[in-house]
Parts: C-alpha cells; structure tokens; sequence
C-alpha cells in the first residue's frame, strides 16, 4: 500500500514514519540525524538533554539548554535538510524556556506530552515551527484543539495519538491499560480522528494524525493506515539500532527481556508508565523509597519528599548502561526484539513501498 506524503510544517516527509522521542539521552542527535536521514522525522528528547554537562547539577537550566544546540547541531550534520525537531514534556519545570531554546537552535518541529500543552501557541508565536499535542483520547484531543482555537486562534500542525501500547509515561489510567484492547482503542481513535477532521475544515489545512504506541511488525505499521492515521510514530523498534545514543547496555537489557518483564510502573510524573522489571524496580518495590541523591526540581509535579525514586537519576543511568540502578522505559512489545539493527534496515522494513 503507498502512503501519501505530507508535510511537518515547511518540510515533506519522504516516508510516513515519525521516530518518538526517548529520554533521557536514548534519542538525541544521533538517532534523529539518522532517522531524518532515511527521509523520516527524528526526534531530539529535551528532558535533562544537558545529564552530560559537566555543570549539569549545579545549573541544569542552562546544561539543558547548551546541550539542546550540540544535539540539533549533531543531527543537522547527519542530516542537513532533514526534518528534525524536539520532543518537550509538558511536566518539566522550565518548559517555556526549553520551548523557545528549541526554537533558537533551529528545529523544524515541537512534539509535547506527558501533560496537555496549552500555552505552547503562546511560546512559539513569533516562529514558523511546527507544534504537535500528544493525546490518547478523543476528550483529551478535543479540549486541546478547542482551547488553541478559542484562545489562539490556532490548531495543531500535527496531532500524535498515543495508544496503551507505548512507552515512557502513559495518557491513561492503571485501570484502563487492562481494559483497552487494540479493538476497543481502534474505535477510540477513529474518534479521535473524527475531531481533527473538524479542525482541519475550519483551518482550510491538513492536519496529519501520527499513530503511536506498539507499532513494532509491519502489521501494525499497515493497520495505522487503515484506521485513518496518516502515518506512524515508532521508538522501542530504534531503541536496538546501532544509530541509537543509548548505552549498548540499555539496548541489550531490550534484546534480553522477556514478555513478563515488560510491567507498568508508578511514575513520579503522576503517571503510569511502562518499563523493564529489573533491579531497581525489585529494590524500590522492596524498600518502598530510594531517596534523590540531590532534587533538580525538574517535573513540577514531583514532591522530592514522598517521591519512590528520582526519574531523572534514575533516567541517566539508564541513558549510561548502568541497568541495576535505572528506570528502563519501554514500549510494550520491548520483548520482541532480538538483533542490533541500522535505522536504514528498520525504515526500509516498515516502508519498502513508500517511494
């Protein structure tokens, strides 16, 4: 089946594939150069981008912000007329600045979560950057598109819709990720659809919805097409790429889990999120809280004195191959990988009739 192409913002995507942001440090500039490469859109993961930095934990704010040029640098290199761009968590403290340090170091495009982004019109106005809400129900697409409307005057460039497949933190309750069956989510996001259509009449312009969540076989990739999507959004399948900025350690910790230890865990975002069992999750399960070694007051909806853990230690570590210590975020179909792959490999798989 050929896709049509569309565009993200003044760019055209040669092939329907949008490469999801992973932090922290799982996708930055390597990735998403390589992504952008093959003619699919790379995503640099904003959150604590600057874990490198040698000020990081003294001044995290301007680490974040250095390493969000190096990183769009890196990937403009591998790519320089690729499409590249940022994904930015709604949940992080200082998200207004990272927006606008996003929009300084050139990206083509914001993608944001883990919360719903109703100022981002706001922050951008004075750019022609692309901005995409990730939602996962069509209430939650339905008050973001309403809100920029009535008080922007604005709608999404494109819209990502997250199924209970995903990753990383999830838009849905413990309750509901039991309940939703790809069925039963097939219907919810036809409805989702629906109400993009409606802002897509009003805006006299194509808005482009990217599904997201499980799309690991190309079966998944041709059913996104044929509930109404006009493209897909993939991460876990690059986690296990050679182009990936992940440890080789992180990346073998996918190769050697087993479904069973795919399991969703309570994040200090407030959300649900999906991960690899391993030792850390067994220690903080058993001891019930593993202090910060030192609170960076990065997600506002964290309280350092009640959180099980910090993500963000816990997070680095796992960006560092230090597997015992870290948070190992994952898609839900982790456990299916079994081989190191190029990017080229995985897009050319997905997409041999794209061209």
């Amino acid at each position: 089946m050929r896709k049509e192409q569309f565009s993200i913002g003044k760019k055209q995507l040669k092939v329907p594939i949008i490469q999801g942001g992973m932090g922290v440090g799982i996708s930055l500039g390597g990735l998403a150069g390589a992504v952008a490469k093959e003619g699919g859109a790379g995503t640099i993961s904003a959150a604590q981008i600057g874990f490198r930095e040698p000020d990081f934990y003294e001044n995290p704010v301007e680490a974040n912000k250095r390493a969000i040029h190096k990183e769009m640098d890196k990937a403009r290199k591998i790519s320089p007329e690729g499409v590249i761009g940022f994904n930015l968590m709604v949940a992080m403290n200082d998200y207004e600045t990272y927006v606008r340090e996003v929009i300084a170091a050139g990206a083509d495009f914001i993608v944001s979560g883990a919360g719903l982004p109703v100022d981002l019109p706001a922050y951008i106005k004075d750019s022609d950057i692309a901005i995409a809400p990730i939602v996962s129900t069509r209430k939650s697409a339905h008050v973001i598109l309403k809100f920029w409307d009535k008080k922007y005057k604005k709608t999404a460039d494109f819209i990502v819709i997250e199924g209970p497949m995903a990753g990383g933190h999830l838009g849905f309750h413990k309750e509901q990720l039991e309940e939703l069956t790809p069925d039963i989510y097939a219907e919810e996001v036809k409805e989702i659809i629906t109400v993009v259509r409606k802002y897509e009449e009003k805006y006299e312009k194509k808005i482009p919805v990217i599904l997201a969540g499980g799309i690991y076989e190309h079966a998944d990739y041709e059913r996104a097409f044929t509930l109404g999507a006009d493209g897909v959004q993939i991460a876990t399948r690059f986690v296990t790429t050679e182009e990936c900025d992940a440890d080789e350690r992180y990346k073998q910790a996918y190769i050697q889990a087993k479904k069973e230890d795919i399991v969703i865990v309570n994040s200090p975002v407030g959300m649900p999120g999906r991960a690899i069992r391993n030792v850390f999750l067994d220690k903080v399960k058993a001891e019930g809280r593993i202090p910060p070694t030192k609170c960076l007051r990065c997600i506002h909806t964290c309280n350092p004195a009640e959180t099980p853990y910090c993500i963000t230690e816990a997070l680095i570590h796992a960006a560092k191959g230090e597997v015992d210590q870290a948070l190992l975020f994952c898609g839900g179909r982790a456990y299916e990988a079994k081989t190191i792959e190029t990017v080229k490999k995985v897009i050319d798989y997905f997409c041999k009739d794209c061209l």
